[in-house]
């Protein structure tokens, strides 16, 4: 596992690896309902406000039923053989309460709180604990991949405290999850429930070990659906305000039907304590992976084959759109299943499969879930009509390869503050692009300089007009309303970027 910074970051939570501290909080509150500091608050009337929310709930019963079905995992490295028993060997067990407690003190005697975090452990001294919970009664058993990242062995211990030695099924790094599988039968399991159905503000229940105490259990709500991190491109995460600490990872969150509705996976920090800032991943797309893993060893992703941005305002506007929603799509791979469809480059992603895609972040998950060969509908916007595409997704390919920059002679227009020159053929080659364009030779004070082009920058199409020579842009820069988006390459990449002409509106004589 590597060191992973803890500053402003969602860190995974394997339990030994991040440093704790105490962080007290409080502060005056604002004065309810508008009202200014001094004034003088009377009752309105003498009947009692009804409480939007009736009491709070009771979780006994619902810890009852489901805690068999949580596991504690141990994680050990291998150990070599000289100087002690070989990986695998049973002699490799969790530690129990008593050694855990010598741990702790040691930590916190030898770190004491806001000190600094120590160096992870040598591999030989390390003990990942997480959690996990039983998917079904023959033994199989899901948890983070970063649990059980590089264990010579993994032990399982039941709520009935048994401990079993689980085997690795398989994992996958993109999603983080894990499959294991003890030898037992007729296991207690959890109920799979469906994220989609929570709202924010629903109540959630974590069930884990944090820092090894087993069967601790927390509360909270949802803060937040569909929350994408830069690190997890195929997984859109339930946040929530659980307590989630180390030992937590992999551990299940339940809804008020028991229903296990994600994974805890990570925590937001800045101390590399329990923020108040959850993430877990939805047992759905959790499911999904553990499916693949277990019929066929690995996962594949569904696949698209074009290259996205998001809405600004700007593009919004470019586009007649209302408001900033969207996957913009600035290309379309050769050979792939959105080359052989009626998606174009400026189409708009409003949806896919019926889900909402709002920003660019929410497609990739989507379009991952799907399974190669099954069909897919995206709606997009399209000149400002909404419009239906059916596809069929393949299998996302290993490996993508990027292209270089291109060189040119050159033409200019002042108004717009940019020099352009024409790509000839040996440009279009050291590209790596089998399209026309034209090139930013050089940029001045305007409004091309504003809206962030750069030189070197190569149009492709100005709105939906593909362009060959610098007249083709300056044409339909001047036949063009107060914004217009251009189709850019630059560093490999396909982006819109809005530019704003500021043209003065036109009056009519009185």
């Amino acid at each position: 596992m590597q060191d992973v910074s803890i500053y402003g970051r969602a860190l995974a939570i394997s339990a030994l690896s991040v440093c704790l501290g105490l962080v007290g909080c409080g502060g005056d509150s604002a004065e309810p309902g508008g009202q200014p500091f001094d004034a003088e608050v009377q009752a309105t009337s003498d009947e009692p406000v009804e409480p939007i929310v009736q009491g709070l709930p009771d979780f006994t019963e619902l810890v009852k039923q489901v805690s068999p079905a949580v596991v504690n995992i141990s994680a050990m490295p291998p150990k070599p053989a000289a100087g002690g028993p070989p990986p695998g060997n049973n002699s490799h067990r969790q530690p129990d309460a008593g050694e855990l407690g010598e741990w702790l003190k040691r930590f916190f005697r030898e770190h004491p709180p806001g000190s600094n975090m120590p160096q992870r452990p040598a591999p030989e001294d390390h003990v990942s604990l997480g959690s996990g919970f039983i998917i079904s009664s023959d033994g199989y058993i899901l948890t983070n991949r970063h649990v059980t990242a590089g264990a010579g062995q993994i032990v399982v211990k039941l709520n009935d405290r048994r401990q079993l030695v689980a085997k690795l099924v398989g994992s996958d790094a993109d999603s983080d999850i894990a499959v294991l599988k003890v030898d037992a039968k007729n296991l207690p399991t959890v109920q799979i429930g469906q994220p989609d159905d929570l709202s924010v503000g629903s109540w959630v229940v974590a069930i884990g070990s944090p820092f090894g105490f087993e069967t601790s259990v927390t509360a909270g709500i949802v803060s937040a659906k569909n929350r994408n991190l830069a690190d997890n491109r195929y997984v859109s995460f339930l946040q929530t305000d659980v307590a989630i600490n180390p030992g937590n990872s992999g551990g299940p969150l339940f809804n008020l039907a028991g229903q296990v509705v994600g994974i805890n996976s990570q925590i937001y920090s800045e101390t590399g304590g329990y923020q108040g800032v959850s993430f877990a991943i939805p047992i759905d797309a959790a499911m999904n992976a553990a499916r693949q893993l277990r019929d066929h060893g690995e996962v594949v992703r569904g696949w698209l084959g074009v290259q996205i941005q998001d809405v600004n305002r700007q593009l919004a506007q470019s586009f007649d759109l209302n408001r900033p929603v969207g996957a913009l799509v600035t290309q379309i791979m050769a050979d792939s299943p959105a080359a052989g469809s009626d998606l174009k480059v400026g189409d708009i992603v409003l949806s896919f499969e019926g889900y909402d895609v709002d920003s660019a972040a929410d497609l990739p998950p989507l379009v991952g879930r799907v399974l190669p060969g099954e069909s897919a509908k995206l709606t997009v916007l399209r000149d400002g009509k909404k419009k239906s595409i059916q596809l069929k997704i393949e299998a996302l390919p290993a490996t993508f390869t990027a292209s270089g920059r291109a060189q040119a002679p050159a033409d200019a227009g002042g108004d717009f503050g940019l020099t352009l020159a024409p790509l000839d053929k040996q440009a279009r080659h050291t590209l790596g692009i089998d399209q026309q364009g034209v090139r930013i030779q050089r940029l001045t004070d305007g409004p091309a300089s504003a809206a962030g082009l750069q030189q070197g920058d190569v149009i492709l199409s100005v709105g939906s007009r593909p362009v060959a020579r610098p007249a083709e842009v300056f044409q339909a820069l001047n036949n063009a309303d107060d914004s217009v988006a251009l189709l850019v390459l630059r560093d490999g990449v396909r982006r819109y970027i809005a530019l704003s002409l500021g043209k003065p509106e036109t009056e009519t004589p009185q």
